[in-house]
């Protein structure tokens, strides 16, 4: 392992319940459905990709650039209810003093991103960070993935990605970096059997664990 990869939401912050909240409310003022089954789906995509194939579906009249505008300014007024994901700041720091270079890569708007890393001063620690406005294609395509690791100048088969949604641990897999599922409740029941490792908590991780996913036949 060579450097890691970080999911944002789900991962770093544990903000899944909120998104689903606000989209629930947006969509039904709008004249569509939503349920858990929709959320689900789409957790680990980007903004661009959910909204407008909610806008299709349920013909919404406002345009998928005016609804996620929408989105993002009720998020943001509701920053302050986000956390650290219980036990992250301890694993990143021990990352951090080993000297492994990371990045964050996130399917969520650049606005958005921004705020939280200034918001928990991972600035500092990241050498990069990419949200899902950067990109052509979101998860599970690997483009972000392989895009944070063009830029941290390392081999894809030598990066960890850590993701809690399947949208996002396929997009790794497809870019042929190894991957830890991070099973976070609040993101729902993810499918995250491709994974080569899955975990409940941050706490549950060591570098010699991390080590040995490398040693493993693919």
């Amino acid at each position: 392992m060579k450097a890691v990869i970080f999911d944002m939401d789900g991962v770093i912050i544990n903000s899944e319940p909120l998104h689903f909240q606000l989209e629930k409310e947006l969509l039904e003022e709008l004249g569509g459905k939503f349920t858990k089954e929709i959320h689900k789906a789409f957790v680990g995509t980007t903004d661009y990709h959910m909204w407008k194939k909610l806008k299709e579906q349920f013909n919404l009249k406002p345009s998928v650039e005016e609804i996620i505008k929408m989105k993002k300014e009720r998020f943001l007024k509701r920053i302050d209810e986000i956390k650290i994901t219980e036990n992250f700041m301890d694993f990143m720091l021990l990352l951090y003093s080993k000297g492994f270079p990371m990045a964050i890569a996130s399917s969520n708007n650049r606005k958005i991103v921004d705020v939280v890393v200034n918001k928990f001063g991972l600035d500092k620690y990241m050498k990069f960070i990419i949200s899902g406005e950067e990109v052509q294609k979101g998860k599970p395509d690997p483009e972000i993935f392989l895009t944070a690791a063009k830029k941290l100048g390392v081999n894809p088969e030598e990066c960890l990605v850590i993701e809690d949604a399947e949208n996002g641990v396929k997009a790794a897999k497809a870019a042929g970096m190894k991957c830890i599922g991070l099973k976070n409740v609040d993101s729902g029941n993810q499918n995250l059997s491709e994974a080569d490792l899955i975990v409940n908590n941050f706490k549950e991780l060591n570098l010699n664990m991390i080590k040995s996913l490398w040693e493993k036949k693919s």
